[in-house]
């Protein structure tokens, strides 16, 4: 079964009313390939999430930019995954690089809101990726390893995951790891899946890349045997999003 191309869009902490309705306008008018050859998920803040779900086509999906760990009560400030799953948001980002170093989130910590979020029927977008300073002391596979395993150590079905590696160094950054570096760590990452989880779920989980994703890289990134898509963070405001959504048809032509 080939894995179905999915391009996530996280709008980070960006946008107003009048903003936001522009971007879901331009999404909504745009020309992209059909559903069965790419998935497309865009995740704005919390305020905005029952304005876009409410204008946005029907063929896109919407995602939270993260959620409390269990279920909700006296946690000032926290959205607990029942009150997404209440307003029908179907998707979450999960341990995305900026709240594990901003936010302390250790593995642990987003491997129990993985499994809390499947458990109350959310699909995950779970972020995995290292520092420079990791590259650079050569333990890539091993941080990524650490931060897959706590997933896996909490998680038995893993149909409603994509796995999002977002190399910490290239995110926002505009350095972007090459399609080379980004193949070998999906490759190795598919590797661990196999070795440790089964083949069947290596086999049919997507793994996409996050990090500096542009109109002008997302073709050669989405050409790559493992790279089954992408997180895009600052070019999801604009309308070169759509242009990295169009580059799922590299999958289709290969």
């Amino acid at each position: 079964m080939a894995r179905k191309f999915f391009v996530g869009g996280n709008w980070k902490c960006n946008g107003t009313a009048e903003e936001v309705k522009k971007i879901v306008n331009t999404l909504n008018e745009a020309q992209v390939p059909s559903q069965d050859v790419v998935e497309v998920v865009v995740s704005p803040p919390y305020v905005f999430l029952p304005l876009v779900k409410s204008t946005l086509r029907s063929d896109f999906f919407v995602a939270a930019q993260n959620c409390w760990v269990k279920k909700g009560g006296a946690f000032t400030g926290e959205v607990s995954a029942e009150m997404l799953v209440n307003l029908d948001i179907p998707w979450v980002i999960l341990g995305h690089s900026e709240r594990r170093a901003i936010l302390n989130e250790s593995n642990e910590f987003v491997g129990d809101k993985v499994a809390y979020a499947l458990a109350q029927g959310l699909k995950v977008i779970a972020c995995v990726g290292e520092t420079l300073e990791e590259r650079e002391a050569g333990s890539t596979m091993d941080v990524v390893a650490a931060q897959t395993k706590a997933i896996a150590d909490r998680v038995s079905n893993w149909s409603n995951v994509v796995i999002a590696y977002e190399p910490v160094w290239a995110i926002g950054t505009g350095k972007v790891a090459s399609p080379a570096q980004a193949q070998e760590v999906h490759d190795e990452l598919r590797k661990w899946l196999a070795k440790n989880v089964s083949a069947d779920v290596a086999a049919t989980t997507r793994i996409i890349y996050g990090g500096s994703v542009n109109g002008g890289n997302c073709k050669e990134l989405g050409g790559q045997a493992d790279v089954d898509g992408f997180l895009v963070g600052g070019a999801s405001l604009k309308p070169e999003f759509i242009d990295i959504i169009k580059a799922a048809e590299v999958k289709k032509s290969a």
